[in-house]
């Protein structure tokens, strides 16, 4: 009742610092009540971290090329999923059984079966070993979630853009690809660039498969972040490697989010 009669704006100032004033007193029970000694020892070891170097920055870049090899294929793979999706014949079926059964696994459970299992079964070896092998599976997860995404631009254009351009005398694949889909990609870039991120993280399940070649060839020259810490970890017998390569994460991803944030209201102005 002691809101009543309070304008919202003041409502919601009120909310945000109580909600500061809470992340405050959380932050100085923690800091007042933590072993920071025990913390810098185990978990900010300094001698530790210097050891990472350079090899961690490598891990890093491997963790961004595989990311973006995965997101680009698996674009590719998926526009042809969701044409196919959106089309009549028994296609569209293939396309709807591939979309919801990668959809339902979990992305480790389809990294570990074309790791461990595809290999056996079907004597295929990918390239670049276990890791060829993780990186086929992220191009499939991401090709079921990215198709959904693209159908969903597709649909949202105006139908009349497509019955303009038929007009023009231009076939239907023409329009799909000149008209109807610069103005899909358009409208997507968002949850697109939200997926980019979510593929990056992603990637720390290849651990599966970077671990594995880690212990054949002695190495983490193939490895990314997650795999390089945890190795690194035992190497060292500290956990100050998996905070470093989750610093790497943050320094990766923030300003990617922040990217995310900045297309949104740019688009939530256009519109």
């Amino acid at each position: 009742m002691a809101f009543v009669g309070v304008r919202p704006t003041v409502r919601r100032r009120i909310g945000r610092l109580a909600t500061y004033g809470i992340f405050v007193i959380l932050v100085a029970v923690i800091a007042f009540t933590a072993d920071w000694p025990a913390i810098h020892t185990y978990f900010f070891n300094l001698d530790v971290a210097k050891k990472l170097w350079p090899l961690i920055l490598w891990a890093g870049v491997n963790t961004i090329w595989y990311t973006a090899f995965a997101f680009v294929v698996g674009l590719l793979l998926a526009v042809v999923l969701a044409l196919l999706k959106m089309s009549n014949g028994p296609f569209k079926w293939f396309a709807i059984a591939y979309i919801e059964f990668f959809r339902g696994l979990p992305a480790l459970l389809t990294i570990i079966l074309m790791v461990f299992a595809i290999p056996i079964v079907f004597k295929i070896k990918f390239p670049g070993g276990p890791v060829g092998g993780g990186l086929a599976a992220l191009i499939i997860v991401t090709s079921a979630y990215t198709a959904e995404i693209i159908r969903a631009g597709i649909v949202a254009v105006p139908v009349g853009q497509h019955e303009a351009a038929r007009s023009l005398g231009m076939g239907s694949l023409r329009t799909t690809l000149t008209v109807i889909m610069p103005q899909a990609f358009r409208i997507v870039i968002p949850p697109l660039t939200n997926e980019f991120v979510t593929l990056l993280k992603d990637t720390s399940l290849l651990f599966a498969a970077g671990l594995m070649l880690y212990q054949r060839v002695g190495i983490p020259t193939q490895m990314e972040l997650t795999s390089f810490g945890r190795s690194s970890q035992t190497t060292y017998g500290s956990p100050t490697p998996l905070i470093a390569a989750a610093i790497c994460y943050l320094i990766i991803t923030l300003p990617l989010t922040y990217l995310i944030s900045r297309l949104e209201k740019s688009m939530a102005v256009k519109k």
